[in-house]
């Protein structure tokens, strides 16, 4: 659920509130009871930068290399096996 900030035009009473998005907007002040409550408009708690940080902070495993194609010939001679 979201934080919302308000604050009371009539005395300055200023708090913030967890409400749903779905919740009606408060405008009853709750230190001094008028109807002056309003929400403020504040900046986002965090940022996004860069491309692709859901790609690597969110999914599983991250990237991993390609696997080598079998040996051709079973013997471990081909130019993508790494003889032993």
């Amino acid at each position: 659920m979201p934080i919302y900030e308000y604050r009371c035009d009539s005395c300055g009473f200023q708090k913030e509130h967890l409400q749903k998005m779905s919740d009606p907007v408060l405008t009853t002040c709750p230190e001094c009871s008028k109807e002056s409550y309003s929400k403020l408009l504040s900046a986002a708690g965090f940022q996004l930068k860069g491309s692709g940080w859901y790609a690597t902070d969110f999914k599983g495993g991250g990237n991993k290399p390609a696997a080598a194609p079998p040996c051709q010939t079973g013997e471990g001679s081909c130019s993508s096996c790494v003889a032993s």
